[in-house]
């Protein structure tokens, strides 16, 4: 079995950032995750990460946030998505 591309979006924000979206089923989970899914959702400004989530291989899943990288619980794709939206409209509100 091979991994399956679910969604994968890109686009460009008012602010001229960008935002993209890459999620691939797997046929098994990348350790430590427990899930099946490898995923990377990003918003660019400038040419600099102020958000990002994504999971690799021996870091499991995890978010960027200015900088700062933490734990992540990823539960699902939509979830994922609207937890990205959430953090950009809050980076929004502080810029």
């Amino acid at each position: 079995m091979k991994a399956t591309l679910i969604t994968s979006f890109k686009d460009i924000t008012p602010e001229g950032g960008i935002l993209e979206l890459v999620v691939w089923r797997l046929p098994a989970a990348v350790p430590p995750c427990m899930h099946r899914y490898k995923y990377r959702a990003v918003f660019v400004v400038n040419g600099e990460r102020v958000i990002g989530f994504d999971n690799e291989r021996g870091k499991g899943d995890h978010c960027h946030r200015q900088g700062q990288e933490q734990p992540y619980q990823f539960t699902g794709v939509d979830q994922l998505i609207e937890d990205l939206m959430t953090e950009v409209e809050r980076w929004r509100s502080e810029h």
